[in-house]
């Protein structure tokens, strides 16, 4: 019996070094060398070395001269909210539910008002809640109040939506997307050009 006492201990010691140090370290190595960018958040900073975001995560972009990105339900977790709306969710709201027939009917009259014809990804929070990305139309459905705004040709902004159109996972997955944190940075960059 002690023998299978000390057999099942050190079984168990080294699974835990396998699977609590080893692998994890692999993983991490692995990432730092093949993919650093991604592994690490995919942060965006600005010339001056500051950090201003990540590719990944959206921001909420509220000033007319910007193109809006998708709603959250976690309001990006800004401000003093960040303490009480968590990292990340989506509002768990059944499509038949009221609360979120208001809360979609309420974007799209904001949409409306500015102009901006409502697309799906306008109105609908992602499952996330942290998506930062919006189909190429619900772009494309901006142009005009972007363009009034900042003074820049309709035509300059549709080149620039279609260089920040990702298209689909392997050419055959997803549909096609516009990144709205890297394409309003390459709006800013466009308008200091």
């Amino acid at each position: 019996m002690l023998r299978d006492v000390i057999i099942s201990i050190r079984t168990t010691a080294v699974l835990w070094i396998l699977t609590a140090a080893l692998y994890p370290l692999l993983i991490f190595g692995t990432g730092q060398l093949a993919f650093p960018t991604q592994a690490n958040g995919s942060l965006i900073v600005n010339d001056q070395g500051d950090l201003i975001g990540s590719t990944l995560i959206g921001q909420a972009f509220t000033r007319e001269d910007y193109f809006l990105s998708r709603p959250s339900a976690v309001n990006y977790s800004i401000g003093e909210d960040a303490a009480s709306t968590g990292l990340s969710g989506a509002t768990n709201l059944a499509p038949s539910n009221p609360d979120l027939i208001a809360l979609v009917e309420e974007r799209a009259e904001i949409l409306a008002a500015a102009a901006i014809e409502p697309t799906a990804d306008l109105v609908y929070s992602s499952g996330s809640g942290l998506d930062p990305h919006i189909s190429p139309a619900s772009a494309l459905a901006q142009v005009g109040r972007i363009a009034a705004v900042r003074n820049i040709s309709p035509d300059d902004l549709q080149t620039l939506i279609a260089a920040h159109t990702e298209g689909r996972f392997l050419g055959i997955f997803g549909e096609p997307a516009v990144n709205t944190v890297t394409l309003n940075l390459a709006l800013d960059q466009l308008g200091n050009a």
